[in-house]
């Protein structure tokens, strides 16, 4: 007897995957509240050089962003210098890292490098906890890598260099994703089949939504970016009592043969939803894994370097790379980059988070009936087109007078990525062959992660040109929705499981197949024929 059917009659969807789904949002707002700090300490307002000590009103003196142009009179020339210091337009009085330790105009490249580090720490910190998670348990995985990314967090409200603030940044990033990930495995483990989409996506949807509402008017109220980041990181003391509440994943106590702990756990599940299952049962389930177990002494020479051994596979392989990498940039950039579009971006910031609702809804009701390679695609190519349309009215419209559009335009360009991040993942695990779907994703994932070292950059370059980072990402996004036409549709069929089945793995199909199309080519032609034989 199997671990599903074993679950059924323990039960699969009741008090205790309430509970379970409940501690799930819990961790989707730590999570929010944990990625999106690095946007909300780091916003840069408008700003000017302060006068110099000689400065008189009304002289020929200008003071800009980054230098003083003074008119010499008697030279009849201009002098232009570099500022020592600024003013600063606060929002609310809000002390950002850029306002506090004046990182604007020469010194604006230390934001980029001491944020890129987060991102170099969430590469590793995927690797570490993923690896802890197979050694000790995703439970107490989930935990640690959660508070390792708050003490990465409030260690960065204490430095005022580069340095350190790089290194805490690394820190605060080796749990960006994993504190994520474990929490739902154990979720996906306990849950029935049947009501797995549905309630993973809506409970993200709600409350990592509302985790990003509720930050930006937290750190207003706080009032400076330190205060903000103690906040933010002391939720993650929360995850101390989950093993209180929890229980360890059961197929991973049964791989490591802790037959006796998994029917523990079940036993207290069936418990905490009412039910009575007999001892009989959990005799033929710990007799069905202990021969699976004995069995599996002949395992599978299938690698995921074997990807990239065959033609077909390696291609498969090199596009999911790429793709990954220009999503997860363009998750970042899209979601962070919300100043100088004529609104706070506090405000910007927290409605614009609303559609991670919208944007799980949208997977959840259009993927089954498009396909995944057309959901790919189309939120791609229309994150495109919406992203290189803020581009150009950021650069051509006054801020003042079209707040409102560009606001509209920047929200949709974040649903189009969360769309686009959300899709990506699901894709992804279905074309990767079984016997190396967990290494393969893993990997995909943290390549994806390691070069949104580079959003930083990216960011940085609208302090040259404001269009430039919304106008390469657009690019890019084209790039990523051509590639995915080369990939294979997965929707109904039979999921490759060996990395010879992925080679053979819908061959012959076309390019512009679409299932969808499909249907209604299909049904014309049966209609035809149904004229014909008439």
């Amino acid at each position: 007897m199997d671990l599903q059917r074993v679950l059924e009659k323990c039960g699969n969807f009741g008090p205790y995957q309430i509970l379970l789904l409940g501690l799930y949002g819990y961790t989707n707002i730590v999570s929010s509240l944990h990625y999106f700090s690095q946007t909300l300490i780091s916003f840069t307002p408008s700003h000017s050089c302060s006068p110099p000590k000689d400065y008189i009103p009304g002289n020929k003196t200008s003071l800009l962003a980054c230098s003083i142009i003074q008119y010499d009179e008697d030279l009849s020339s201009f002098r232009d210098s570099k500022c020592s210091s600024w003013d600063f337009e606060r929002e609310s009085n809000y002390e950002s890292v850029t306002t506090e330790l004046e990182w604007v105009c020469h010194d604006a490249y230390k934001l980029a490098v001491g944020q890129s580090f987060f991102f170099i720490g969430s590469a590793l910190g995927s690797i570490f906890f993923g690896y802890l998670a197979d050694r000790i348990g995703r439970l107490p995985a989930c935990v640690l890598s959660t508070l390792t990314g708050a003490a990465g967090d409030f260690f960065t409200s204490f430095v005022g260099s580069l340095p350190w603030f790089s290194f805490t940044r690394f820190i605060s990033g080796l749990s960006m994703d994993t504190q994520y990930v474990l929490m739902y495995i154990l979720v996906f483990e306990y849950l029935s089949p049947q009501h797995r989409t549905f309630g993973l996506n809506i409970i993200l949807g709600v409350f990592y939504s509302f985790g990003l509402m509720i930050s930006p008017w937290m750190a207003i109220w706080l009032g400076n970016w330190r205060s903000y980041l103690w906040a933010a990181s002391l939720p993650a003391l929360g995850m101390l009592l989950f093993p209180v509440f929890l229980h360890e994943s059961v197929e991973w106590l049964l791989t490591k043969g802790k037959f006796d702990k998994a029917v523990n756990n079940l036993k207290s599940v069936a418990k905490f939803n009412g039910r009575q299952v007999d001892d009989s049962v959990f005799d033929e389930f710990i007799k069905h894994y202990r021969e699976k177990l004995n069995s599996a002494t002949k395992k599978s020479s299938d690698t995921f370097m074997g990807m990239l051994r065959t033609p077909r596979l390696r291609k498969f392989t090199i596009i999911l790379l790429i793709k990954s990498m220009i999503i997860t940039i363009a998750f970042d950039i899209l979601s962070r980059n919300v100043e100088g579009v004529g609104i706070s971006p506090f405000h910007l910031f927290s409605y614009s988070g609303f559609v991670v609702l919208p944007g799980g809804l949208t997977i959840i009701l259009f993927q089954n009936k498009i396909g995944r390679k057309g959901m790919a695609c189309a939120s791609l190519f229309v994150g495109a087109i919406i992203t290189a349309a803020t581009g150009y009215l950021v650069g051509t419209l006054d801020p003042a007078n079209y707040s409102v559009l560009l606001g509209v335009m920047v929200c949709l360009a974040r649903f189009g990525a969360v769309v686009a991040y959300d899709a990506e993942a699901q894709y992804a695990a279905e074309i990767i062959p079984t016997s190396v779907r967990g290494r393969g994703v893993a990997n995909i994932h943290v390549v994806g992660n390691a070069f949104a070292f580079f959003s930083s950059y990216i960011i940085y370059l609208g302090t040259f040109y404001k269009p430039l980072p919304s106008l390469l990402i657009s690019f890019l996004l084209i790039i990523g929705g051509c590639l995915c036409l080369a990939l294979p549709e997965t929707l109904h069929k039979q999921l490759p499981q060996t990395l010879e089945e992925g080679e053979m793995f819908a061959k012959g199909e076309r390019w512009y197949f679409f299932p969808c199309f499909s249907r209604k080519l299909q049904f014309k032609k049966s209609e035809a024929q149904l004229e014909a034989a008439s």
